[in-house]
């Protein structure tokens, strides 16, 4: 197991916990625990996890290109705690078992920490705490699935 998630006891757990609940999908092998939403509010996870990802895409090229409090400002307004009403969390939360519910609290959580670790310009301590936020999202996409 990587050592980051040792190291990081809430990660550990919550992989633990989906774990545990995962219901098994014998016709496809996959073992995720599937997560039923309605239609339109799947269509809009799915967008938001597509934007997740191109958030973490820009903050790397910032980051590449030395603009560190670009890439902390874009990942507390579109990943961080303060993105929470943009996307429609609370709504969303209802219909999630409490170990994914969690497990998107702690990526918008370590965005924001990533942030702060941005905006002080040490880019290796940067690196490490977006390698957190990714870790979050590996570990949710690892125990769940939705329809």
């Amino acid at each position: 197991m990587h050592r980051f998630f040792i190291k990081n006891p809430f990660i550990l757990t919550t992989m633990l916990l989906a774990l545990c609940a995962a219901k098994t999908s014998v016709a496809d092998g996959d073992t995720r625990q599937l997560v039923e939403f309605p239609e339109m509010m799947q269509q809009h996870m799915l967008a938001n996890m597509r934007d997740h990802l191109a958030t973490i895409n820009q903050i790397l090229e910032e980051m590449a290109m030395g603009e560190m409090d670009n890439a902390a400002a874009i990942a507390e307004a579109r990943l961080g705690m303060s993105s929470l009403e943009s996307h429609g969390a609370s709504h969303m939360a209802g219909f999630m078992p409490e170990g994914m519910q969690s497990a998107g609290t702690a990526m918008h959580r370590s965005a924001s920490r990533f942030a702060l670790r941005a905006e002080e310009g040490d880019a290796p301590v940067a690196y490490k705490a977006l390698a957190e936020v990714t870790a979050t999202c590996v570990a949710c996409h690892s125990a769940y699935r939705i329809r």
